[in-house]
Order: structure tokens, then C-alpha cells, then sequence
């Protein structure tokens, strides 16, 4: 409060030059610049207060909540003509672009102009953000290339056999791919299924885009994408981009209005990258100003609230799920970070709803299964929505499933409600080293976990009926969440992931959308005068105990191995030691 009170004075003894500074911000007619080149997240991280490293900070990656308070300035100061994106490169999952893409056409409904400059050319990601705005220009001599969308899966069937390395897998239902890599060599007609439709999904998300943004059928759009890449002045002629400048020249370009967007006539208002035509006449430069000092100018202007204020808390469920992080910097969700979290969301009076913001693929079943506890016990007593981002699946949506409603992006990977389990013998290499393994033992099963042999029909059979167990539990766990009868869910389970889409159209998601939409649907919950709250950030570290009367938590029973990324596992054999695994595995990183 006192800290409030001293930053609101000192902002009001400096308003005069911030007055000033803000009427310089956005020259009338000009553009507001944002810088795309690198990662790009749907919520804007905390900012560090006080750092202690002497290394120099990695810069914050571009949010979407940033682009979209953005844009809410914009649209309200009539001086600044539009939005001007600079992107050269986009690290991003489909969840992301997808809402990226919403805010830039939201500006554009609010009567700003967009426009997309591409120095470097323009990937399927990167064409498919610069389709809402309404001119597209690219650098000389840069490659146009909407290809579609490909996996590609790695089989080591043959690789473990010659190494010596035998491995056992044991699935619950048809379509739970994590150990098939394992155990044959090429992709499975469950997988080529699913894996088909999510990029049936994807390509048509990409061609509507193009048809929609560049306005063309849908047939245009598609024919663009077989027939590609395109060198620069190609993809103008074929009406895929605008015009064809560098750097310098594009301030001229927006300054003469040479960028009409597409029209059936082709290749108009393209620069001359020798410096021939228009842009040789050299008109005015539009005037420039970069997004931060523009947003740094407008915020400088506001005051900050000196009494608490209701909030809207956000936890994030960001990376594979584990009990414990042994070290910092690796994106994990840590049960001790979202349950400390997750109690302090629901002690804390000042917070009246709760989104669960999940991007991860799954991981420990036991973390899971806690945190999908305390997800539970805070809907208790608050609303609790569940926004999915790029990934949910498996233990991503296990923690879900408690949520009050569920909220994803069309691309949106979620559902993979199944399991699997995978262990490695290394009997054969051990022979094959010359190593021999001798064991003296009390009790006929207490070297059930040795990978120095295989297990005999009855350890099979334990394995089995665990699985069979921890899949029940599932069903079960999904079932109340969605409201819905096993017999209803079970077909749907199988362990097979769908598109947010799919997934919305079977009753697993309640409705599409992204951040905005999941606090649209929480302010509702919440009540009438929950327009104005906004949302905060929940981030708790250190150990908070758990509410009275807590009921006994869902034995946790078997958990899956095999996740997305090579990086994935290794994390989880350092953060889940002793554990098993449940989470989802794509083959390959083109999905995302």
C-alpha cells in the first residue's frame, strides 16, 4: 500500500513529462512497430524484481496478453493509422498462433490497419499470423513457403536388438503410441490414424487462414500449398504476399499507400528492389514508434490501485508434470510449486476464480493425480476454468478434468486418456559385455524391477492388472469431470489424442477459444461486477498445508513413459526417479 502510494506520487509529480512523452508516442499517421523473432507465449511472464546473476537476462519472449493490451490502446488513440509486425521468426505451438492470430484481426475489426513485414520470408507459421493482417510484404530474394504439415517417426526396434537391449511394453488402449517406437519399425494403423487427423486439422487450418486473410477459395489456398515454396516476386504474382521491399523501403511504401492488400490484380504496389519505380520517387517515410515505447509512454500515465483489489489468480501447469524439480530452469510443472499454488488460490480471499492455464503433455501420474486433487478441492469452493494451450494431454488433461468448464484453441492437442508402460532388459548386452549377473533373494518377487531379466508370465500378468487399474481410474477421473457416465467416456479414451476441435465436438472441451475466452467464461461464473477484475499470476514456493478435512486422495497406480521430446524423458528420469510416468508422446515436432 505504501509502496502504491509513493509510485502514484511520483508519477504525478512526472505527469507533465509523461503527458508530453505520450503525445510523441504514436505521430499521427503512423505505425506502431512490433518485433516478432523468437518465442512467443500466450500469458507474459512475472518480471524479476531483483536479480543476484551477473549473466545478462535472456529477453522475455512476446506474449499474446502484451499484444492484446496493445491493441486495446490502439484502438482507443485515433493518432497512430496501424499496426506494423515485423516478424522474423516465430517459435510458437499452434494453441498460441491461433490466439495470436485472433488478437491481430480483433485490432483490424477495431479500424486500425495491419501490415506484415517479412524480411526473412515466411514459414507455415509465419504466413499463416501475417494472413490477418492486410498487406503482406517480404524481403528480397526470401523464400514464400506454406509446405503443409509432415511427422516423421523414429523406430529403434533393430537399433536396441543390436545393441542388446530388450524392451517390454504394456499398453491400454489402441491408440497409446508412447512405447511403439520401442518395439517396432514402422508407424502403427492406430497412430497413422490419429496422427492423419490432427494434421487433416492443421492443413485446414492453415488453408482457411490463407482463404480467409488473402482473400481467395479455399481451392486457391490449397493450391498455394502444394505448389510450394515460392522465390518472392513469385508468391506476389501468385497473390500469396503483397509486395516484394527492404527495410528502408517499406517506410516508403506505407507513407505513398502503395500497400492495397490482395486484390484480383496481382503484384501492384510490389518495390523495386533495385530502387526503380515508386520506390524511386522516394516519398515520405511513415513515421515509426516502437511497441514498447509506445505501451512504456501509456502506462507511465496510469496510476497504480492503492487498496487491494479482487483478483483473478492464473496457474500455470507449464512442462511435464513432476513431484519434485531437482534444479531450476527447466520447464517443468512441479507438484510442490502448483499445489503450494494452487492451496494459496484458494486461501486467499482477494482471489474469486482460478484459470488453470495448462501447456504440457503429462508426467508423473502421482504428481498428477495431486495436483488434479487440489484442482478438485479448490472447485469446491471457487470456479475454476481450464484453459488449454498448445498441449493437454494425458496427465495435462487429467488435471484438467476438475476444472468447472474447459476451454482450448481448435489445434489444441488434448485427450491421450490411456496407458502405457515400458521396461528395458539388459540381460543380452550384459552377455554380450561379458558381465554375469548373480542374485540372492527373499521374497519370490523382490527383483521384479532388475533390467538384468525379463519378467515371467505371472510378473506380466501384475504388470497388466495394474495398468488395468490406473486406465479404470482414469475413466473414472475424466467421467466426473465432464459429467458423463464411463460408458460414455471409454470409447472416447483408448488413449487417443484429438484436436481441440475434435475434442469440443466429443464433449472433452467445453468450448474454443483462447486466454480471452476462458476469462470471458470465469467473469461469468464469477458474477455480474466481474468485468473489471483482472487476472493475476499465482505463484507460490514455499509449503503451504492443505485445507481441513481433506478426503483421502485416488491411489495413484501405474504411470506412462514416453513422452513428446528426447529432452522429456531425461527430465523425468532425473525429476521422477523412483516414480512411474503418465503422459502423451508425439512422434515427431511437426505437429507443433
Amino acid at each position: 500500500m505504501i509502496a502504491a502510494l509513493l509510485v502514484n506520487l511520483l508519477r504525478l509529480l512526472l505527469l507533465p513529462v509523461s503527458a508530453l512523452r505520450w503525445a510523441f508516442a504514436a505521430p499521427r499517421g503512423g505505425y506502431v512497430v512490433l518485433e516478432i523473432d523468437g518465442r512467443v507465449v500466450d500469458l507474459q511472464p512475472p518480471r524479476v524484481r531483483v536479480s543476484l546473476s551477473v549473466r545478462p537476462r535472456k529477453r522475455a519472449p512476446l506474449s499474446v496478453e502484451r499484444v492484446r493490451e496493445l491493441g486495446k490502446h490502439l484502438m482507443k488513440d485515433g493518432r497512430p493509422r496501424g499496426l506494423l509486425l515485423r516478424m522474423r521468426s516465430v517459435h510458437a505451438g499452434p494453441a498460441v498462433v491461433a490466439s495470436l492470430r485472433d488478437a491481430l484481426l480483433e485490432i483490424r475489426a477495431g479500424g486500425k490497419d495491419v501490415v506484415a513485414y517479412l524480411p526473412m520470408g515466411a514459414d507455415n507459421t509465419m504466413l499463416q499470423l501475417a494472413s490477418a493482417a492486410r498487406a503482406i510484404v517480404v524481403g528480397p530474394e526470401t523464400l514464400v513457403s506454406p509446405l503443409g504439415f509432415a511427422v516423421e517417426g523414429r523406430y529403434v526396434r533393430r537399433a536396441l536388438e543390436q545393441a542388446g537391449v530388450e524392451p517390454e511394453v504394456f499398453a491400454k488402449g489402441m491408440y497409446k503410441n508412447a512405447g511403439e517406437v520401442l518395439v517396432r519399425d514402422t508407424m502403427s494403423a492406430p497412430q497413422r490414424e490419429q496422427v492423419g487427423a490432427l494434421l487433416d486439422a492443421r492443413l485446414g487450418d492453415l488453408t482457411a487462414a490463407l482463404a480467409q486473410g488473402r482473400r481467395v477459395d479455399r481451392e486457391t489456398a490449397a493450391r498455394w500449398i502444394d505448389e510450394a515454396p515460392y522465390g518472392a516476386e513469385q508468391a506476389v504474382a501468385q497473390g500469396i504476399v503483397d509486395a516484394v521491399a527492404y527495410e528502408d523501403e517499406l517506410e516508403h511504401l506505407l507513407a505513398a499507400g502503395l500497400l492495397s492488400g490482395p486484390t484480383p490484380s496481382r503484384g501492384v504496389g510490389a518495390a523495386d528492389p533495385a530502387g526503380g519505380g515508386a520506390a524511386a520517387a522516394r516519398p515520405a517515410r511513415a513515421r515509426l514508434v516502437t511497441a514498447g515505447r509506445y505501451l512504456g509512454a501509456r502506462r507511465a500515465l496510469s496510476l497504480r490501485p492503492v487498496l487491494p483489489r479482487p483478483i483473478i489468480g492464473v496457474v500455470e501447469v507449464h512442462g511435464a508434470i513432476v513431484s519434485r524439480a531437482h534444479f531450476r530452469g527447466a520447464s517443468l510443472a512441479s507438484e510442490e510449486r502448483l499445489v503450494a499454488s494452487l492451496r494459496s488460490a484458494r486461501q486467499n480471499p482477494r482471489i474469486r476464480g482460478v484459470i488453470l492455464h495448462i501447456d504440457s503433455p503429462g508426467g508423473s501420474a502421482l504428481a498428477s493425480d495431486r495436483i488434479h486433487h487440489e484442482v478438485t478441492r479448490l472447485a469446491e469452493v471457487k470456479p475454476v476454468v481450464a484453459c488449454l494451450s498448445n498441449v493437454a494431454a494425458s496427465g495435462g488433461y487429467y488435471v484438467a478434468a476438475a476444472a468447472h468448464a474447459i476451454v482450448a484453441q481448435p489445434q489444441t492437442i488434448t485427450g491421450s486418456i490411456g496407458v502405457v508402460s515400458a521396461r528395458f532388459t539388459l540381460g543380452p548386452l550384459l552377455d554380450r559385455l561379458g558381465v554375469s549377473t548373480d542374485v540372492v533373494k527373499r521374497g519370490a518377487r523382490a527383483d521384479l524391477f532388475s533390467p538384468s531379466r525379463r519378467l515371467d508370465p505371472g510378473e506380466r500378468a501384475v504388470v497388466e492388472r495394474e495398468l488395468d487399474a490406473f486406465y479404470a481410474t482414469f475413466l473414472r477421473v475424466v467421467a466426473r469431470g465432464r459429467r458423463r457416465p464411463i460408458e460414455e467416456i471409454e470409447p472416447l479414451a483408448q488413449g487417443r489424442v484429438y484436436s481441440g476441435a475434435d475434442a469440443q465436438a466429443r464433449g472433452l472441451v467445453d468450448m474454443l477459444g483462447g486466454f480471452e475466452r476462458a476469462l470471458h467464461e470465469l467473469r461469468q461464473m464469477i458474477g455480474p461486477r466481474a468485468a473489471a477484475i483482472e487476472p493475476v499470476i499465482v505463484r507460490a514456493s514455499r509449503y503451504i498445508p492443505p485445507p481441513p478435512l481433506l478426503p483421502a486422495p485416488v491411489p495413484a497406480l501405474l504411470e506412462i513413459v514416453g513422452l513428446r521430446r528426447v529432452a522429456d524423458p531425461i527430465a523425468l528420469a532425473i525429476h521422477c526417479e523412483g516414480e512411474r510416468v503418465l503422459a502423451y508422446c508425439a512422434e515427431a515436432d511437426g505437429l507443433e
